[in-house]
């Protein structure tokens, strides 16, 4: 559940497409699902490797057909780079894959849809598996693959003279311009994978690619993994006459994980030599790559996920040196990622070793990295916050560039500190959320920047904090939209400070009125609800719900993400037990100071975690009137091994926090009206964990409604579904509370 961030609002996924009309903007569940409020984001924004210009495919209204526009980075003029007709066979939209798990794929992992040449005067386009190189001289495109098997993950050589790529499980490559094509590695098959990432380790460790070319263009090391022994669950498609189904490879807790090791292949004579390292058995390896040519570093991670070694490795000999270790007593932060200087003597580690995400420079002998000492430099950044992301290293003048929240946890800034420490500085302007995406150089840099009330904009920025936007959302202003109020609340512990939104019910000033309360929380590690960001189909559902009546709270609890290790680390061991007490210690606060809301009318609703906390509320507490679990874990042991033994350990170790963290077990014990609703295609929480939990209630003679979405993934995506789910959950409540729309907005 990692990019659970997506998991956060797994119902609320898309901001898409809004339909020219001179009438105001209304709120409505069929606007809201349709996407037609915010306006299509750009997609596979990207700088050209010499950092002259951004590029970004932007298309139409009901995202079909696009154009490839470029920006200058000096002068900031835009233009069309490709146009509509080329672009069409060029990049389709992923809408044309007919699969829905493909269609989820290229969402949820942001897939580029075009690669930039390393001398900028190409790029390299996918049209569902078949490469097109296109030259910026001649502004044609030239097939590069032409084999019915469709091909992935394609990647220059750093001399631009040798495309490599993905076919079957093995690794391809040809000459480029139009140079002939051959196979690479040997043997890859659905149990072999050479270079080519599992869906546990795409979803769990964040891992987008498993092989990279070396600096001089003459290797690639890849990870290979054997799944042979990994179980298979399958996804079963029933749209046509005959079910079909397609076996996942997928590991619960203490099941077999892939068997993985590290090959460094001779990209001419495809000789390859394995590395050699100790104490892999069982264990990850999240990231690897080059410190310089002929060097090799390699991470591992133990399957117990709280102690990471880091590897240095000779290319030739396959002989590896430990280097550097980093623990935890909770778990370590596999997703930070090590920031290798380009120097070859030096890396930026993120770590939680002082009880927050901080940055600690590391150093070498350049000369002899496999045999000299690596030393701590010192510790970069300091303070009581967390740095989310390195942005960019400006290795000359000695300055990183990172997002932090120092002065507000529910923001994201970006900064930039020296190597040694001093003279940290705020780059970025706007209070809200930044994301900065860094060039070439450090003088400019793509900002995509948001706030509560303000939908995303994309801007082009300068390190000085000057910033001119080139797309920005429609204009929601007709649409009234009031922010939520932003609470500070105490954790069940009466201690820990919570944060909380609180979407109020308008147009009535009679303090008599009794409003319905709904919760709707992620609950889960890595989440974080409550931030000063746009909230997307999430916000404007609950916007809209608010209109309708209700009252809609959202508490961040203690074990979600971002506010440190100790906050982060309350879960370890068991699921579900402080979430809860969390959410009703802040729920009963909520209640004390606002007397318009209802006591004894409270829902629950929420998607992934948040699923499947609305049913562990449910069968653990009597004050759920109503709720609507959507996609919702009801087991662990039935969630990927990664994600569920990173918390809650290995099952054979921790037999009562799997028992008691998974509410089939106490299905005798819920206590009002369940809705759950599950997609059949759905390949993150399999819909397994909803057959269970309604033969468990079953089984106690406790009545429930069940809505299966046909073919829909975790997200259950699409206009059709999405707007059935958001009446779905409206009308659900309104039936149980009988809530009374409001005068203050538009609602239909």
């Amino acid at each position: 559940m990692t990019s659970r961030i997506a998991l956060l609002s797994l119902l609320f996924l898309s901001l898409a497409v809004l339909a020219q009309d001179s009438t105001p903007p209304q709120l409505t569940i069929e606007a809201i699902a349709g996407g037609k409020l915010t306006g299509h984001l750009p997609e596979s924004v990207q700088w050209s490797p010499d950092g002259s210009k951004l590029t970004f495919i932007q298309r139409d209204e009901a995202g079909e057909h696009g154009e490839l526009w470029t920006i200058d980075a000096t002068t900031g003029q835009k233009s069309v780079l490709v146009s509509e007709t080329k672009l069409a066979s060029l990049a389709p939209p992923a809408s044309k894959l007919a699969d829905e798990r493909q269609r989820e794929w290229h969402r949820r992992y942001g897939v580029a849809g075009y690669h930039w040449s390393p001398d900028s005067k190409f790029l390299l386009f996918d049209s569902n598996g078949q490469f097109w190189l296109y030259s910026f001289q001649t502004g044609t495109g030239v097939q590069a693959t032409s084999a019915p098997d469709p091909s992935s993950d394609p990647k220059f050589s750093p001399d631009g003279k040798t495309l490599a790529y993905l076919r079957k499980h093995d690794l391809w490559l040809r000459g480029l311009p139009d140079g002939y094509e051959r196979q690479l590695t040997k043997g890859g098959d659905d149990d072999l994978l050479n270079g080519e990432v599992d869906w546990v380790y795409e979803e769990e460790l964040g891992v987008r690619s498993n092989y990279f070319w070396s600096p001089d263009s003459k290797q690639i090391a890849f990870l290979q993994m054997d799944e042979k022994k990994v179980p298979e669950y399958p996804i079963v498609d029933f749209s046509g006459v005959h079910a079909k189904d397609d076996d996942q490879k997928y590991p619960n807790p203490g099941d077999p994980n892939p068997d993985v090791r590290v090959g460094v292949i001779d990209a001419g004579s495809g000789h390859a030599k394995w590395i050699n390292l100790p104490d892999t058995h069982d264990a990850y390896i999240p990231r690897f790559g080059w410190v310089k040519p002929g060097v090799l570093w390699i991470e591992v991670l133990n399957r117990a996920q709280d102690k990471m070694v880091l590897y240095f490795a000779d290319a030739s000999h396959g002989d590896a040196r430990m280097v550097l270790t980093e623990t935890s007593d909770v778990w370590v932060g596999e997703r930070e990622e090590i920031y290798w200087f380009q120097s070859g003597d030096r890396l930026l580690l993120p770590s939680w070793r002082d009880g927050h995400t901080h940055l600690y420079l590391f150093s070498w002998d350049k000369d002899r990295p496999l045999n000299g000492e690596t030393k701590l430099v010192g510790q970069v950044t300091k303070g009581d916050y967390e740095v989310t992301k390195i942005n960019f290293v400006d290795e000359a003048a000695g300055l990183v560039y990172f997002t932090a929240d120092p002065n507000d946890p529910l923001q994201r800034q970006v900064f930039s500190v020296k190597l040694d420490g001093s003279e940290m500085k705020q780059v970025s302007q706007e209070a809200g959320t930044h994301d900065a995406t860094f060039g070439r150089a450090a003088s400019t840099y793509l900002d995509r920047s948001s706030s509560l009330r303000k939908p995303p904009q994309l801007s082009l920025c300068k390190n000085t904090g000057e910033c001119t936007p080139f797309w920005q959302s429609k204009d929601i202003s007709g649409l009234h939209l009031n922010a939520p109020q932003l609470l500070r609340l105490k954790a069940a512990d009466g201690s820990t400070l919570l944060y909380a939104h609180l979407f109020m019910p308008l147009g009535t000033m009679d303090t008599s009125v009794r409003f319905p309360v709904l919760l709707n929380p992620y609950g889960g590690p890595s989440g974080q609800s409550v931030r000063d960001e746009w909230g997307g189909n999430g916000f404007l559902l609950h916007a809209y719900l608010a209109r309708k009546g209700f009252a809609v709270l959202v508490v961040d609890n203690r074990g979600m993400a971002n506010r440190g290790k100790q906050f982060n680390g309350y879960l370890k061991k068991k699921f579900g037990e402080i979430e809860l007490a969390d959410q009703l210690a802040a729920l009963d606060q909520v209640l004390r100071r606002v007397p318009m809301l209802d006591p004894k009318k409270i829902g629950w609703y929420g998607g992934s975690y948040g699923g499947y906390m609305t049913i562990y509320a449910m069968t653990h507490s009597d004050r759920i009137g109503a709720g609507v679990a959507i996609a919702p874990v009801t087991d662990w042991r039935l969630y990927d091994s990664i994600y569920t033994e990173r918390y809650l350990g290995l099952p054979k170790d921790n037999e009562d926090g799997y028992k008691t963290s998974s509410p089939t077990n106490d299905a005798a014990k819920l206590h009002g009206a369940l809705v759950i609703a599950h997609g059949t295609s759905d390949d993150n929480v399999h819909i397994q964990n909803t057959i269970q939990m309604t033969q468990a209630l079953i089984k106690a003679a406790k009545q429930f409604d069940l809505m299966a979405y046909p073919g829909k993934t975790h997200g259950i995506s699409g206009f059709d579904a999405t707007s059935h789910l958001y009446h779905l959950i409206e009308d659900h409540f309104t039936r149980q509370f009988k809530a009374t729309p409001m005068d203050g907005g538009q609602a239909q």
